[in-house]
């Protein structure tokens, strides 16, 4: 399992990569947190601490 961003829902805050023990989140160029699937953890820190609910583990 990874946790994946949904693009549509992603605002940008940065509040994810903050919590990211793995370091495995950034923001693309569009300012849309992308997930580095080889670094993530599947802890789901990111999802706890999400506003907009854009992350899910699949």
């Amino acid at each position: 399992m990874v946790a994946i961003i949904t693009v549509d829902e992603c605002v940008g805050c940065g509040t994810c990569i903050d919590e990211c023990p793995a370091e495995a989140i950034v923001l693309n160029g569009e300012n849309i947190a992308i997930v580095d699937a080889g670094e993530c953890l599947d802890c789901g820190a990111c999802i706890d601490v999400c506003p907009t609910d854009a992350i899910a583990m699949e």
